[in-house]
């Protein structure tokens, strides 16, 4: 946090927080708590003087110098390739079309789907199983999502422990080497400062090695966790059906393979009341409709960004987008884009030069959320509702 900018900076969603860092506090809390709670203070105003010549003008106001803002980046479903499928001849070809969108925001965020594991056995598929899937990339490929801008991957999904505890593990410690955080296991809050503005990201998805997506004390103890760590929270999660059937968001739980998915809207909604300040979503592989509730923007996914020969490219499949979202210091956001992208095969990254996402996105937010819809001009620009 900057010095005299307290957390929340009066955004309402933190009220429940600010008060529990407060009784934190008053428990004896830790230096860096203490920080965050902290409020402004401004220097009392000094009278003139009785002695000054009335016809002299007053000095002007300083103008106030204005609330630091951070910007936030969100792709969603990532498997860069699986050495059961074949490599690319050129593995920086992956991302490198799109780089300029993922390097622009102050803090990249990504869902990593699959592991960067030299383990071969797949705990997950039976040897010559054929309805099972299991995605294994070489480690070294942790250097890509570096050098393309991310600094943090959510593993919570269904395919970070394909290969097990070990290949998860690996996969922690690869991209942790190549200089980037994780989140997404139980209890993981991966904090970053940038700008001067610490931001918090948490993940949640259905599955048992990762912070749970179903159970709704857990997310709102998450949260507020995250919340006491920082000045900005996101919570990314990865849930819901799965496909190009899988466009809309609807009202109550989602199955996919038999699996609950679970209810992405009361999810949110227990995210933002926590002290989310967004809550943005991957899985379904297809981009589904925005909204905003009580201030927070809410996507529910923006499609697959990559995926070498693992993820399909075909009609409404690749149709992707990286969002933008810039935040205060304080947690309020401010307004953002969505970068429409394709994913083209066998399963690169590109700028769309037809701009699909744009259309499509805010098509489904009208339908799927009506007036709380996330606003999107034909540009791609994101605002708060006025």
């Amino acid at each position: 946090m900057l010095a005299g900018v307290p957390v929340g900076g009066g955004h309402p969603r933190r009220a429940a927080v600010t008060a529990l860092v407060a009784l934190a506090l008053a428990t004896g809390c830790s230096d860096d708590a203490a920080r965050t709670a902290a409020p402004s203070t401004t220097a009392p105003t000094t009278a003139p003087s009785a002695s000054a010549s009335p016809s002299a003008s007053p000095s002007p106001e300083p103008e106030p110098e204005p609330e630091p803002t951070v910007t936030v980046g969100w792709s969603g479903d990532m498997v860069p390739a699986s050495v059961d499928r074949g490599l690319p001849p050129d593995p920086g070809r992956l991302l490198r079309a799109v780089t300029p969108l993922t390097r622009a925001p102050d803090l990249m965020i990504g869902n990593l789907e699959g592991t960067l594991t030299d383990v071969a056995a797949s705990t997950k598929c039976e040897p010559d199983a054929e309805n099972c899937v299991a995605f294994r990339a070489p480690p070294a490929y942790a250097r890509l999502f570096a050098d393309a801008g991310y600094d943090v991957l959510s593993l919570a999904n269904n395919h970070s422990r394909d290969f097990g505890p070990a290949g998860l593990a690996e996969t922690r410690r690869v991209v942790t080497a190549a200089g980037m955080a994780t989140t997404g296991g139980p209890g993981e809050i991966a904090v970053r400062t940038v700008r001067g503005v610490r931001v918090a990201v948490v993940g949640f998805s259905p599955y048992g090695w990762t912070a749970p997506l179903n159970d709704p004390a857990e997310v709102t103890a998450l949260v507020r966790a995250a919340a006491a760590r920082a000045d900005v929270v996101v919570a990314v999660f990865h849930g819901g059906a799965e496909g190009a059937d899988a466009l809309r968001v609807p009202a109550g739980r989602e199955t996919a393979f038999g699996e609950d998915r679970g209810d992405l809207r009361a999810f949110a909604r227990t995210a933002v009341a926590a002290g989310a300040d967004a809550v943005l979503g991957a899985g379904p592989h297809v981009v589904r409709g925005a909204e905003v509730v009580a201030g927070a923007p809410v996507a529910y996914s923006v499609g697959n960004l990559v995926g070498y020969r693992t993820l399909s490219t075909a009609g409404v499949l690749g149709t992707t987008a990286v969002l933008h979202l810039t935040f205060t210091a304080g947690g309020r956001w401010t307004g953002g884009r969505l970068h429409p992208t394709r994913h083209v095969s066998p399963g690169y990254a590109e700028p769309d030069p037809a701009r699909a996402a744009i259309g499509l996105v805010a098509r489904l937010s009208r339908d799927d959320f009506g007036p709380r819809a996330l606003p999107i001009d034909p540009a791609g620009r994101l605002r708060p509702p006025a």
